[in-house]
């Protein structure tokens, strides 16, 4: 099967593309593990490229914190379908309860869930996206890019291809 043409995005320029779209789109399914199933949900992402991380608020009574705690890894999918925009992000998430953040990440929206910041039953997931795929107009393929490893490099050793771990065997 061939694979979908690339667009010639650099890479810096995929991972520009790919901070816009999770900014400009602003929810996704929130994809975690339980040690047996996936589970996915929709939450209000906070995309934050200057810190290279993803915020979300959440609620202690969600079973998010525990499957986050226990197995880090989750995935993000962001999709605009009106105008073919996608986005997906895995990276490394904690759960914290960080006042300061959560009151400057404090919104009219997050009121619909909570009181206020102060809530103690509101917890603060922060994900540091490592890798990403973008996909930027029907049916075109556009960028597979490592953002951790560019976001790194950004000072300008370079960048390297994400690896397949199963290249070399």
């Amino acid at each position: 099967m061939a694979h979908p043409p690339h667009s010639q995005l650099s890479a810096s320029e995929a991972i520009d593309r790919i901070w816009q779209l999770m900014d400009d789109i602003g929810i996704c399914m929130f994809i975690t593990w339980d040690g047996e199933r996936q589970r996915a949900r929709p939450l209000a992402a906070m995309a934050d490229r200057d810190e290279h991380a993803v915020y979300f608020l959440t609620d202690v009574s969600g079973l998010k914190d525990d499957q986050v705690e226990r197995f880090p890894v989750v995935t993000m999918a962001f999709a605009n379908t009106g105008s073919n925009k996608y986005v997906s992000v895995t990276g490394h998430a904690t759960v914290s309860e960080d006042r300061a953040k959560i009151e400057e990440l404090w919104s009219p929206m997050a009121k619909a869930w909570w009181d206020s910041a102060d809530d103690p039953a509101i917890h603060l997931i922060t994900v540091k996206p490592d890798d990403a795929e973008l996909w930027d107009s029907p049916n075109r393929f556009v960028a597979s890019v490592a953002m951790l490893t560019a976001a790194v490099r950004k000072a300008g050793a370079g960048w390297l291809p994400p690896q397949d771990e199963n290249d070399g065997k």
